[in-house]
């Protein structure tokens, strides 16, 4: 997932889609569904905003992914590819912290 050619080839569909990270996040959720249902079973469950969608989400889902699909990474890929000095992670990831900075000035305010 470091790889940005390979998120965007998953992203991209028709001739070329590269299918292999529906395994990762298949495998992702094989690990952490039954970690969630064990807490809310037990009654250890996160507190959440859970069913309340709201504009700050939306304009940040469509950021998030606005930002995945142009650049190929999301932030934990971005962190690797950044430690390994890959030239778009070098400009992404500021970018995301400067963005972070900037919803938190703004739900400050």
């Amino acid at each position: 997932m470091a790889d940005p050619g390979k998120v965007l080839a998953f992203l991209r569909l028709g001739p070329g889609w590269d299918a292999s990270l529906m395994f990762v996040m298949g495998s992702a959720l094989a690990v952490t569904l039954p970690g969630f249902w064990w807490l809310r079973r037990s009654g250890r469950a996160p507190a959440t905003a859970a069913g309340r969608i709201d504009a700050p989400l939306l304009v940040g889902a469509a950021l998030f992914g606005l930002g995945w699909g142009l650049a190929g990474y999301c932030p934990g890929p971005a962190l690797v590819a950044f430690s390994q000095g890959a030239t778009g992670a070098l400009w992404l990831v500021p970018a995301m912290f400067v963005g972070q900075w900037l919803a938190d000035w703004y739900t400050r305010r």
